[in-house]
């Protein structure tokens, strides 16, 4: 049997917001998802290419028409969008789209998330701009799609599958993270709550936190002496990739998934240990 007859994803629609980095959690996600048989609708933000890190422009990287170029190699469908997932007017145009060009959605993948930037400060310190700045694209972002989309769901009444990309940071709360760190837990809230008033119509919902993962995001810190000991934080010994998550958003869309909603899974190496 082919691995799409097992997972039950042949000929599924997925859309995956936050999908157009190189070195990133959405592009794996997609492929992915690809791979097991769907296709997928790809959002970004339409980067100027001025941009993109260096290695992205050594590679002639092209954003979300360079992973849908990978979806397509897989043997599924692509559409790409450019969306603004903290503009509701935005993502009901998404959804719009998605249902014009596919006729149908089963699965949402929010993934895009605010960079790290100015907001890693003490809250004392932290500006009301960088607070609503992380917020309007975490938290505001995953509530408006999971709201829009949630909503053709229903309509569709056909079931199908949220899964909210959040942090380990939305449960160890770290100082100089105030921002970041709410918002994935408010991630986690919304996910939960959801997914006890969807369940009903066979629609799961369920939040994924990744631990460190080896991104673009990270490239502030550089890969010195600082990211070799916070890698000695993790037992598995070695950073996330991307994959690492996208493994887990597969199975969390697939048959095997479809008794689970409602939960929050770390997917760190094992950083995070809970009972």
């Amino acid at each position: 049997m082919s691995g799409t007859t097992l997972t039950g994803l042949q000929g599924k629609v997925a859309v995956v917001t936050g999908a157009g980095r190189m070195r990133s959690i959405g592009r794996p996600i997609a492929v992915a998802l690809a791979a097991a048989g769907c296709n997928v609708v790809l959002t970004g933000t339409g980067r100027d290419p001025a941009d993109y890190p260096q290695d992205e422009k050594d590679q002639g990287w092209q954003d979300i028409a360079s992973v849908a170029a990978e979806v397509r190699e897989a043997g599924a469908e692509a559409l790409e969008a450019v969306s603004n997932v903290a503009d509701p007017e935005a993502v009901d145009a998404l959804v719009a789209q998605t249902l014009e060009h596919f006729g149908r959605v089963d699965f949402v993948v929010n993934n895009a998330g605010a960079a790290r930037g100015s907001d890693r400060v003490p809250v004392v310190e932290l500006s009301t701009d960088d607070w609503h700045k992380v917020m309007n694209v975490n938290l505001n972002g995953t509530f408006y799609m999971s709201r829009a989309f949630g909503r053709a769901l229903l309509a569709q009444n056909e079931g199908g599958a949220i899964v909210n990309i959040s942090s380990i940071a939305g449960k160890m709360l770290p100082p100089n993270t105030a921002a970041y760190a709410a918002s994935k837990a408010g991630i986690q809230a919304l996910s939960a709550s959801m997914a006890r008033e969807m369940g009903r119509h066979n629609i799961r919902v369920n939040t994924i936190c990744p631990g460190i993962i080896d991104t673009y995001r990270m490239d502030d810190m550089g890969r010195g002496a600082a990211w070799d000991n916070m890698l000695k934080m993790i037992p598995l010994g070695r950073p996330g990739y991307g994959e690492d998550i996208a493994h887990m958003v597969v199975f969390l869309c697939s048959d095997q998934g479809n008794w689970i909603t409602g939960q929050a899974y770390n997917v760190d190496g094992g950083t995070v240990v809970q009972h």
